[in-house]
């Protein structure tokens, strides 16, 4: 669940105490309520392939799912606890989107099969487009949490106590299918690695189930989402796939619960929900209407299809099914596809460069820039300018002299700029293309003799 449709986490303490007068009368002890748990709102799918489902759950592992306060089994200094594994790292953070996968229930020994675990889950994610082609903005880590135990808690059933380093635990408010974690835990271990900007945790089980937190940055949190899913189940990597979405697109989720009945109110700024039918979205060029009758990967043709943002009457989604509507199906549609290519290059840059654009260079000075490798749906290409006029002999070169561009040495000061185009048939948005196109510029001395005076 995106943040905007994220409930604030609610943090209710009331303390009661009757104080006598002092040095008088002798103070009347009343017990206190007890205090209230923070809770977040979270979603979770009760079965593989099914849809979503929002209940709320408590931000802290409690006491009574198993897991002592003070872990019964501390790591030795032999353990790898904490240790930051590069998974897939192609680039520096600040360029990049950086998700870091950390395990639970794995103990000192089995720390291999947690990297295994992980690498797995990474590869079903990323075997969905656009992930899949756009895996070159991502940097992946892995962080080893060594748990005292082996397994996690309500596993296989309600009853079963396991001591975790991240507290995590099946049946998360009377839900089966609902894996819960201790979110300061999760910090704690998330923050080791560089830059944490999406977080999932691996728990390590057979059992299917997982859940996705969001809005956690609004709440204090270095991150803004983070996903729990089984290890050793094939169809939880769904669910990792289907949260990274609310948070890096922006996507809203497309199910319905028959209890909302109709919406009433006005137009939704969610990009793959929409008041509008077919005809008048084409009317007012708005939404997806330059997808409408595209024959869509998720089968059948992108039109307005009634029941969205959980509503099944009166809002409409782009397909009759998707990754954002049900787990059976492992495909955005374009519209949703397109919103997470916008959201990759909100998140990173495809472009960089190690010399640097504020200080001048020199017109026989070299300029390389490296570009992160999309494949598949994107089609990078790089341009070359000079004074906003195109060299067209260096399309497509990572490293060039000015002075080769057409950078002539007359005492001058001139602009070379390089920029990096996505030019994906899977944008059609203007806007969109315009955040995947980059640019760097840099100001070029390009001093000279002067030429002699004629008499």
């Amino acid at each position: 669940m995106r943040t905007s449709r994220a409930a604030a986490i609610s943090v209710g303490v009331a303390l009661t105490a009757v104080m006598g007068a002092a040095l008088a009368t002798p103070a009347v002890a009343v017990d206190p309520e007890p205090a209230q748990e923070p809770r977040v709102a979270v979603e979770y799918f009760p079965e593989p392939g099914g849809e979503g489902r929002q209940t709320e759950v408590p931000v802290n592992t409690p006491v009574t799912s198993g897991r002592s306060a003070a872990r019964s089994l501390a790591p030795s200094a032999e353990t790898t606890d904490g240790e930051v594994g590069k998974l897939s790292v192609t680039g520096p953070s600040a360029d990049r989107l950086d998700v870091v996968i950390v395990g639970d229930g794995y103990t000192a020994g089995q720390q291999d099969a947690f990297h295994t675990a992980a690498a797995s889950k990474w590869a079903d994610i990323t075997g969905i487009e656009p992930y899949s082609s756009y895996r070159g903005l991502m940097n992946v880590w892995t962080v080893d949490a060594v748990s005292a135990e082996s397994g996690i808690t309500g596993d296989p059933t309600a009853d079963v106590t396991k001591d975790t380093a991240l507290g995590s635990y099946f049946w998360c408010s009377e839900t089966e299918r609902l894996i819960c974690a201790d979110i300061d835990k999760v910090a704690s271990y998330a923050a080791k690695a560089p830059e944490a900007d999406l977080v999932i945790v691996v728990s390590h089980s057979t059992k299917y189930g997982g859940a996705g937190y969001s809005g956690l940055e609004a709440e204090g949190y270095p991150f803004d989402g983070v996903s729990t899913l089984s290890s050793d189940n094939a169809q939880s990597s769904m669910i990792a796939a289907h949260e990274i979405a609310h948070s890096v697109g922006l996507l809203a989720d497309e199910y319905t619960y028959d209890s909302y009945g109709t919406w009433t109110g006005g137009e939704l700024p969610d990009i793959n929900s929409s008041t509008f039918t077919a005809d008048r979205m084409a009317a007012n060029r708005s939404k997806w209407y330059r997808w409408l009758g595209e024959t869509d990967p998720t089968g059948g043709t992108v039109g307005t299809y009634e029941g969205s943002s959980y509503y099944p009457f009166g809002i409409y989604r782009p397909t009759s099914n998707s990754l954002m509507r049900a787990l059976n199906v492992s495909e955005f549609n374009l519209p949703g596809r397109e919103a997470m290519i916008a959201g990759f290059y909100r998140e990173a840059n495809a472009l960089s460069s190690k010399v640097g654009t504020s200080s001048a260079v020199l017109r026989t000075s070299r300029i390389q820039v490296s570009r992160a490798e999309l494949t598949g749906l994107a089609a990078p290409e790089l341009r070359w300018y000079v004074d906003g006029v195109q060299a067209e002999r260096a399309q497509g070169l990572t490293s060039v002299l000015p002075a080769a561009l057409g950078v002539r040495a007359d005492g001058r000061t001139h602009t070379v700029t390089v920029e990096s185009r996505d030019r994906t048939d899977s944008i059609r948005d203007p806007l969109v293309r315009a955040e995947a196109t980059e640019r760097l510029t840099w100001t070029v001395k390009a001093s000279g003799r002067k030429a002699p005076k004629h008499h």
